[in-house]
């Protein structure tokens, strides 16, 4: 397979999910050295799950398959430009390129539209919809500190 018949794939995991009633119109697909090693599609409402959209899935899958937390050398093509949750999970993942079909403006067409969360990333945490603010019990960044001294940790 190459780049457009992996765009295929990801479109087809798309609509299948549609026609199944099992999530939203969303498919993506992980792919390492020409082989999809991860498939995922949206199983928001089937799962009752707001974090299982397609990309996330497909990060799942295909590290679960490399039997690591990173994406190296991989590529993700999703049938959709991601949304900011899935924006950073990629990011976290670290593949080296993403492809999608249908922009977020398509995507708002349709009743997704992720606008309001990018508007509200670039606010003040302050002047946000939803309350964010920091509690500092004591001994509240004794997590950090032993991390911060641990031999034993894996950096990612």
């Amino acid at each position: 397979m190459k780049g457009f018949s992996f765009i295929e794939k990801a479109i087809e995991v798309a609509l299948e999910n549609v026609m199944s009633n099992q999530g939203g119109p969303f498919g993506a697909i992980v792919v390492k050295d020409g082989k999809i090693i991860g498939t995922g599609r949206n199983e928001v409402t089937a799962s009752n799950d707001p974090t299982a959209h397609a990309e996330v899935q497909a990060i799942r899958a295909a590290c679960k398959y490399l039997n690591d937390f990173q994406l190296i050398d991989c590529e993700i093509y999703t049938s959709y430009e991601p949304c900011p949750m899935c924006i950073g999970a990629i990011y976290w993942a670290r593949p080296k390129a993403v492809y999608y079909a249908c922009t977020k403006e398509d995507a708002a067409k349709i009743g997704f539209d992720d606008q309001f969360i990018y508007e509200q990333l670039s606010l003040p945490i302050d002047q946000r919809n939803i309350t964010m603010k920091q509690i500092s019990p004591n001994q509240y960044e004794l997590p950090f500190k032993t991390w911060e001294k641990s031999k034993d940790k894996t950096h990612y």
